[in-house]
């Protein structure tokens, strides 16, 4: 589900609501899955249930409707191209109402999986049935996957010897570590709020700074970010405050018992181990994980992937990591799509040459979007029953403030890599061992602090201009900086 907010609601629209509908802003709190009931008679009127007004398009003319509309301009992130997905076929076109098409958008912000894929895949079920919905997905999915998989390819080609290739990724490099940091703020702006009260809990405070003290201390994040959705969901239940209590204190008394006697964890214990080596199986898993565990964004699965491929598995270096977010930011797909990128890498890594590359492109790729094909097919009546469920509920709501703290963790991991950027080679120079030291450290400390302060600048632009091209210029800029300051 970047620098964006996935989780956030899509401001009020200023046209006309459509016929038999109430304007957006009276609408957005009835629309929330966690919302009381609403009686039969007023659903009808708000047009849940009418799909007159959707055209049953055949299944080519359905997968073209959606590559070319949505699929080949899905540039600035998520939230611009959701924006475009609701002016289309909500207020131009007038597929369902403003209301229905917010209630979707809310269960789909509460799944895990990019919103703006999920959204495709609703319309094009409601026009074709089940494949139609696989139809339009792949459609929305395609332009971005290939141009990454010919990015991916060019990337392989230029090579990490290149001196002008790395110097535009050195420029690159410390603009998304500050991305990644915006989008952490941006997800925790929404995670933090409750969504029956409309106010900051500081339960879900807590359940996000604690995990990334928990990520400090060498915690697995798949058990923190579990263990504070359940946490959440038992707090909020009646008379459970001192039982919850009980059981936040026993996960360190734990965690401390652990340490006596099996000394503090080692930073690969962070991950699960699933993609130990980048195999065509461990590329889908790893894909498949990191897509059912993407709550609040595509920014979440960027901890998941990074612990397994560069942590653990170490067949991915953590500079080439960055770059293919870099990479992910400036293409018109999801921002997910930068697994892409991470499978054809462990393809190359694991010795199969160019066809185990894009083999393990395509592999993870699928695994990566297997589990958002598979919600939306499902049903969307079935998943509101589900997201409606009040335990649930709250155990996602903890889940996704917890995945705030990984990312912000993460965001950390990769400013220190982004600072000190690729190991430098010893400087040609001739003189004495201690001389080509000196010139090493001095190079070493400017080339630093040039990229610090590109962090800072980037994180400045961020905050002021709320653009959606802004990522894609600030990239760009960044990319021809590099060129004059790291050659």
């Amino acid at each position: 589900m970047t620098s964006v907010t996935p989780n956030t609601a899509l401001p009020p629209e200023k046209s006309q609501p459509a016929p038999g509908t109430k304007s957006a802003e009276d609408l957005e709190s009835q629309s929330h899955p966690n919302s009381p009931g609403i009686e039969p008679q007023q659903e009808d009127d708000l047009g849940y249930h009418d799909n007159s007004n959707v055209p049953h398009l055949g299944y080519l003319k359905l997968f073209w409707f959606f590559f070319y509309n949505f699929g080949l301009f899905a540039w600035g992130g998520p939230v611009a191209q959701i924006v475009v997905i609701k002016e289309r076929l909500v207020i131009q076109d007038k597929w369902i109402t403003l209301a229905r098409f917010q209630r979707v958008f809310a269960v789909y912000q509460i799944l895990p999986g990019p919103e703006a894929a999920e959204l495709c895949m609703f319309f094009g079920c409601l026009s074709a049935g089940r494949i139609g919905g696989i139809v339009a997905g792949l459609g929305f999915i395609l332009p971005g996957f290939l141009l990454m998989l010919l990015a991916s390819y060019l990337y392989s080609l230029a090579g990490f010897d290149n001196v002008y290739f790395n110097a535009s990724f050195r420029g690159v490099q410390p603009l998304v570590a500050a991305m990644i940091l915006r989008a952490a703020h941006k997800i925790a702006d929404h995670s933090v709020i409750d969504p029956v009260t409309e106010k900051v809990n500081p339960y879900l405070i807590i359940a996000a700074l604690c995990t990334a003290l928990n990520s400090a201390l060498r915690i697995n994040i798949f058990i923190s970010i579990a263990f504070y959705g359940f946490l959440y969901a038992l707090i909020s239940r009646p008379r459970m405050l001192l039982p919850s209590l009980f059981v936040f204190i026993l996960q360190y008394v734990g965690y401390a018992i652990y340490v006596v006697f099996r000394g503090v964890p080692s930073p690969v214990s962070l991950a699960l181990g699933i993609a130990q080596t980048p195999s065509l199986i461990n590329l889908f898993v790893l894909g498949l994980v990191a897509g059912s565990l993407s709550f609040g964004g595509a920014y979440t699965a960027i901890p998941f992937i990074q612990v397994e491929a560069v942590l653990k598995g170490g067949w991915l270096a953590q500079s080439v990591f960055i770059d293919c977010i870099a990479i992910g930011n400036v293409l018109p797909a999801p921002l997910v799509i930068f697994a892409t990128f991470v499978g054809f890498q462990g393809g190359l890594a694991d010795g199969k040459g160019l066809g185990g590359a894009f083999a393990g492109a395509i592999v993870i790729t699928l695994g990566m979007f297997f589990p958002c094909f598979l919600f939306t097919v499902a049903g969307h009546e079935l998943l509101e029953k589900l997201v409606r469920n009040k335990f649930l509920a709250r155990f996602f709501d903890g889940l996704c403030a917890a995945v705030v703290g990984v990312i912000a963790v993460i965001a950390m991991e990769i400013l220190k890599s982004a600072v000190g950027g690729r190991e430098e080679e010893d400087v040609e120079d001739g003189g004495n061992v201690d001389e080509k030291e000196m010139k090493i450290v001095l190079k070493k400390t400017v080339m630093a602090a040039t990229a610090a302060v590109l962090y800072l600048v980037g994180l400045a632009v961020l905050y002021k201009f709320l653009n959606k091209w802004t990522p894609l210029l600030l990239l760009a800029a960044g990319a021809i900086a590099g060129q004059f300051l790291f050659v």
